[in-house]
């Protein structure tokens, strides 16, 4: 079976080893760049399974590079974890806007790196996508039945508003990702358009004291914004 191929993404030669060396060590195959520029190259011949992006890069920063990934459609759904200092939170949010789907903060474990790396491909391995046209989603003991519009906790009918459900959904549909609250409110803005980013606090608190016991699922994340637990 072949082995997966990990870009990696980073100026600093230091990191660049650790990070070799610890996903080396789990059996990838890893490609480093220093630069965005010269991970472009990388990025479409073949793309790789996964991309480890530092954000804070010489020219090109990781922002942007990630931006075109995402515009490209052999790189579209390509697993992206970001590095970033953690006193950069704005960057952090900007990067889950843009499209990476995790982030570890420096200084890091590689252990954790490389957890979160795993993750990131057996999420899409498994596929985000075709849960998005089961008409339940089970989750931990949470069940979402999309076409009855109802949820259930352990078996039992929980009475959620249509923001809490659609929120719920959301999250459900994608266990272990970050969501940031301006994609939150973009995933659920229907028929219910008075949701906005700073009410998303709100319909999360509301939503978690229904879920009782299984509130512990849905997770914040500080400074950035909310998950699913996997």
């Amino acid at each position: 079976m072949a082995r997966s191929r990990i870009l990696v993404v980073e100026d600093e030669e230091d990191i660049q080893h650790i990070v070799r060396y610890n996903l080396e060590k789990e059996g990838y195959s890893v490609i480093c760049s220093s630069s965005a520029e010269d991970a472009l190259r990388h990025a479409r011949t073949p793309p790789p399974d996964a991309v480890v992006l530092d954000l804070m890069l010489p020219g090109m920063d990781g922002l942007e590079f990630c931006r075109i990934l995402r515009k490209d459609s052999a790189t579209e759904h390509t697993p992206i974890i970001m590095l970033t200092a953690k006193s950069e939170e704005g960057d952090v949010v900007t990067g889950l806007e843009v499209g990476a789907d995790d982030y570890v903060t420096k200084p890091f474990s590689p252990k954790v790196l490389t957890a979160r790396i795993r993750a990131a491909l057996r999420r899409r391995s498994r596929g985000a996508a075709p849960a998005s046209d089961q008409p339940v989603i089970v989750v931990h003991d949470i069940a979402i039945d999309r076409q009855r519009h109802s949820v259930t906790v352990g078996g039992q009918i929980v009475d959620l508003t249509f923001t809490e459900f659609r929120i719920l959904e959301y999250l459900a549909l994608h266990p272990g990702w970050v969501f940031t609250r301006y994609q939150i409110v973009d995933a659920v803005r229907g028929e219910d358009y008075a949701v906005t980013d700073r009410s998303v606090d709100v319909h999360v608190a509301s939503l978690r004291r229904k879920l009782g016991p299984a509130r512990s699922f849905v997770q914040t994340v500080r400074g950035v914004g909310y998950r699913m637990r996997e």
